[in-house]
């Protein structure tokens, strides 16, 4: 069987190194090459833990492509390193599968034209929790019935944006003017509520990410899917569609 090709951006934060565990235990995928801000010319394994031993480190993303030749680069580092590596990447040839938030919007309308040009297809998602993509898809259907909603992003304390790409592409989905609260305190993680109110009632959908092991799955499947597409894609759903569960039919 023939592995993808990994560049990892974003390997020694804490984050990227849950991801980069999760992505050297697939068996389908091969990280070749991390980027990170120091150890450039070192091994992950010395950065990040024995477990990612004979990864190399460089310093820049075309310097990784000539030496490794991945095929995939998934990036968890920060919004101004992506938006500067972003149309250089499409147009090498990789495809971005980017977790990291507070990309510019006219960064991402760059992006959608280069990728259309070259045929090359891309993942820039907020979240890539399974169960996050499952909220923010009973969200919109519950935003049927109940129109009047708001958010609340609750993360840890040292987190940069606010508010958070989730609740932003959620609120997105939802109609946009939707209300989003911030909340940055120790002791959290990821967490986020959906509040509809009705007449005497109302209705709460929260999601809780207790670990950052949460995101290894969506990366992953992210990294197997985005080869095929020719696009850019923004829910996790998008590239999950062909692996629904259809129910059979019944005979007799």
């Amino acid at each position: 069987m023939r592995r993808i090709r990994v560049l990892l951006a974003g390997a020694t934060g804490r984050t990227g190194r849950e991801v980069a565990r999760y992505l050297v235990g697939q068996s389908d995928l091969q990280l070749v090459a991390a980027l990170a801000r120091e150890g450039a010319g070192g091994d992950l394994g010395d950065l990040a833990g024995p477990e990612l031993a004979g990864v190399p480190v460089f310093a820049g993303l075309e310097e990784a492509y000539r030496a490794a030749a991945p095929q995939v680069w998934v990036d968890f580092t920060r919004a101004a390193a992506v938006e500067e590596n972003l149309l250089l990447g499409v147009r090498l040839g990789l495809h971005p599968v980017v977790g990291t938030s507070g990309i510019r919007p006219e960064k991402l309308r760059e992006l959608e034209a280069e990728a259309e040009r070259v045929g090359v297809g891309a993942a820039v998602i907020s979240n890539f929790s399974l169960g996050a993509m499952l909220l923010a898809q009973c969200a919109v259907q519950v935003h049927r019935w109940f129109p009047d909603v708001e958010i609340i992003e609750l993360h840890h304390a040292t987190k940069v944006d606010r508010p958070s790409g989730t609740a932003l592409r959620l609120a997105e989905r939802l109609g946009g003017e939707v209300p989003i609260h911030s909340v940055r305190l120790p002791g959290l993680m990821a967490h986020q509520e959906v509040l509809f109110g009705g007449d005497g009632e109302v209705l709460t959908l929260r999601h809780d990410a207790l670990s950052r092991s949460c995101y290894g799955p969506g990366v992953a499947t992210a990294v197997r899917k985005v080869q095929r597409l020719r696009r850019v894609v923004y829910d996790l759903e998008e590239l999950l569609e062909e692996e629904r569960p259809r129910r059979g039919v019944r005979k007799g």
